[in-house]
Order: C-alpha cells, then structure tokens, then sequence
C-alpha cells in the first residue's frame, strides 16, 4: 500500500497552521518552515504533528527519519487526527519505523476510516480482502472500497470494480464493475484505463466498441504503461479500431518492448523477421524473440530459431550480444 499524505503545510504566523495543503516550501526556507512546524508540533497542535511526521518521512527540512515519522504522527493520531492515523497504519502495515504489526495496522486504519477519510476506508477495505490483521471477508472490503470510491477516491473506485468484475464480495455485474473502473479510468488511472481498454475490446459490461478501446489503451500507453503500448500497437498492426499501420503499429509496439514486455518483444521480432512496418531486419528480428524467448514464450523461441536458420554464426552472435545487452527501461510513471 501507498501512504496518501497531504503536502507539508505552511505555517500561517497569526493563526496556526493553513488547513489547506499548499506545496513545501523552497529548499532554503525549509530549515525556517520546519522550526515554526516543530514549534506547533511541540505545543501540541495536532495537524503540526502530522506536517512534523511527514516531513521526517520524505526528509523535508529535517533528516530523514521513519522512527520519528511514527513518533509525530502517533501524537497527532492520538490526538484524533485522521491522516495522521492512516499514515501510522501504513507504517505498521509495512514495518517501516515500527515492527511490522498487522492487526495494529487495522486498528489505525479503522479509527481513520470511521471518519470518513477515504484513503483509510480503501486500505481497510484491502486488510478484509487479504485476511491481514482480519479474518478475511470480502463483503467487508466490498463495504469499505465503496465508501471510498463514493468519496471519489480513484484507487478504491478501481478496486471496487475489479470486485464487481469477478463476483467477489458482491455478485457478479459487468456493467457496474464498468461504471467504477469507468470513474478511475477518467481521473488518470493507468491500470483502470487498461482494463476499460479491454472491457470496450471485448464487450465486457459496455457494448463493444474497438475505436473506444484504442482511445483507452492510448490514454494508458502515452503514460507509458507497457501492456497497453502492446495492445495499441497490435490494434494498429490488425486495423481494429484504427485504420492499419504497420509503423505506428511498430512504434507503439516497440516503446512495450524496450520495457521488457515479453509479448511486446515477440511482436516487435516477428514485424522484423517479415518486414512489416519495418525493414527486415534477422539480427534485430533474432534479438528480440531471443528475449521474449528467455521470459517463456514458446513461440518467440520457435521463431528465433526460423530466423537463425537464414542467419550467418556472425549476425547469430550479433544478435545474441545485443540480447546479452539489453537492459529494460524503467516507465517513470509505475
């Protein structure tokens, strides 16, 4: 799970702390900012204590320090402040400043998410899921991910989805696992836009509609996520959705590859070996299915050995050297 914190806020000097989230300060003011935090913090004003917390974690104006991270945000969660108490239950849940304790994981979560404070709600709802700190119970996790998703938080609205999607904790139902992934997918979820992608492809609870999965693959794909560069590509390369390409086909396919999608790597092997959207190219061809090949794929493996059969032993050891080589690249955005 992933601590949801609000940025470091600033110290109004006549009233307290601002209780609107502002950007941290600039690099030179941050000794400044953290002394007034501490100040507060010190005289025991709550939301000081959750700032001073997460400043110690990110290492802003101070060194950083989970120990004392926990330290904060524990007063302040004491104290009833409902971010401090997610941040602490996120803390015991991953062990970080703390012994890993789950069951007082849940125990923070919930005092935060009876409040209402939806990133708890979500992270309870996914300790009811797996059975961590819980007997497991997914009408619970189903409870708890729709108190979040009706706050409008993306990550519960995804997972909420997913829950209608397979029939888990609630019965099955396409169409409403669509409108909450739908709802993800349209606040910049990657992985929600995949699968509305995918659900439009097939006709999985919306009418089928190939031209809307292309716009839901591409928004996922100039993100950069890499299965959906992949299926982009292929929409491109089969005219689904699209009128046919072969070049944006390889382009697309190729961004899926060069991040270590195996799929993408098959695909991006066999456009080489037939010269499609490409020019054929056997040691390049012979590089990629050798990748591909190496993460399982049987076919990859079956063609490479196709192509190696036209190949001189130089281009075969160019091939396998820049195979040797290759290093996947890192998508910024996962």
């Amino acid at each position: 799970m992933k601590i949801t914190r609000m940025a470091v806020l600033i110290l109004a000097l006549a009233s307290g702390l601002d209780a609107q989230a502002t950007t941290p300060p600039p690099a030179g003011d941050a000794s400044e900012h953290s002394a007034k935090v501490r100040e507060a913090a010190e005289r025991g004003d709550a939301q000081a204590q959750h700032d001073l917390g997460v400043m110690y974690a990110d290492g802003i104006g101070v060194p950083k320090d989970d120990a004392k991270a926990v330290e904060w945000w524990r007063k302040a969660a004491e104290q009833g402040h409902a971010q401090a108490q997610s941040n602490l239950g996120e803390m015991y849940a991953d062990g970080i400043g703390v012994p890993k304790d789950d069951a007082k994981a849940v125990e923070w979560f919930r005092k935060a998410a009876e409040q209402g404070y939806a990133p708890a709600q979500s992270n309870l709802g996914v300790m009811y899921r797996d059975g961590t700190g819980v007997p497991k119970d997914d009408a619970k996790a189903v409870e708890w991910y729709r108190r979040a998703a009706e706050q409008g938080l993306a990550d519960a609205q995804t997972k909420l989805g997913l829950m209608y999607q397979i029939g888990t904790g609630v019965p099955k139902d396409e169409a409403k696992a669509a409108e909450w992934i739908r709802k993800a997918a349209e606040q910049g979820v990657v992985f929600a836009q995949v699968n509305l992608g995918f659900s439009y492809g097939i006709g999985r609870g919306v009418p089928k509609d190939e031209a809307k999965a292309v716009e839901w693959y591409r928004k996922a794909a100039e993100q950069g996520d890499a299965l959906a560069q992949s299926n982009l590509g292929e929409m491109y390369r089969d005219g689904t959705g699209v009128p046919k390409d072969d070049a944006l086909a390889v382009e697309w396919i190729r961004k899926a590859a060069e991040q270590g999608l195996a799929r993408a790597q098959y695909e991006l092997g066999f456009m080489y070996a037939n010269g499609r959207g490409v020019s054929k190219n056997n040691i390049l061809a012979h590089a990629w299915l050798s990748l591909a090949a190496s993460q399982g794929d049987g076919d990859a493996a079956e063609l490479r050995n196709a192509v190696a059969r036209e190949m001189t032993k130089e281009q075969i050891a160019e091939a396998e050297r820049i195979a040797r080589e290759f290093k996947p690249k890192v998508n910024p955005v996962n």
